[in-house]
């Protein structure tokens, strides 16, 4: 779907992570959808119908009638985990937590919720409408607690 969106000239973004998967005989690496089922697309509100035509779109994530939009911070930050080439995995939507900034490092600057899973601490960046998230792991030495700040809408 992300490829015939691009095809068809609409900004598209589709996530993926490396995971590897271990059979009975070998072990695979795979890159995996962040988000499986969903590709974040730019477009106009007019360019509604073209994108429902192309093989595999079921719907357009939206309330009734109404398009949802993805936050541009959101996007912004998604793209930053990917590509600062650290391991990043789907992570449970969380909804608490300290929201945190990183101060050092390929993901300078982006903030998210604070996690710690057995002796490692994560940044969790979620993708709110989805109720989805990413985690990427950091040194606690590179955060520092932060404001939550709001951004703008993934749209034209």
């Amino acid at each position: 779907i992300a490829r015939h969106l691009l095809d068809v000239g609409l900004e598209s973004f589709l996530p993926l992570y490396r995971t590897r998967r271990i059979w009975s005989d070998r072990v695979k690496e795979l890159e995996l959808p962040l988000f499986p089922r969903f590709v974040f697309a730019r477009c106009a509100l007019q360019t509604r119908a073209n994108v429902l035509r192309i093989p595999g779109v079921r719907s357009i994530v939206g309330f009734g009638k109404e398009t949802a939009y993805i936050s541009e911070t959101e996007i912004a930050a998604l793209k930053a985990m990917i590509s600062s080439g650290l391991p990043v995995q789907p992570w449970p939507y969380l909804k608490i937590g300290d929201w945190v900034r990183i101060t050092r490092g390929p993901l300078q600057g982006l903030e998210g919720i604070l996690v710690r899973e057995k002796d490692s601490w994560r940044v969790v960046v979620s993708v709110h409408l989805l109720q989805r998230s990413v985690a990427a792991e950091v040194s606690r030495l590179v955060i520092t607690p932060a404001k939550r700040s709001s951004g703008n809408q993934f749209t034209e």
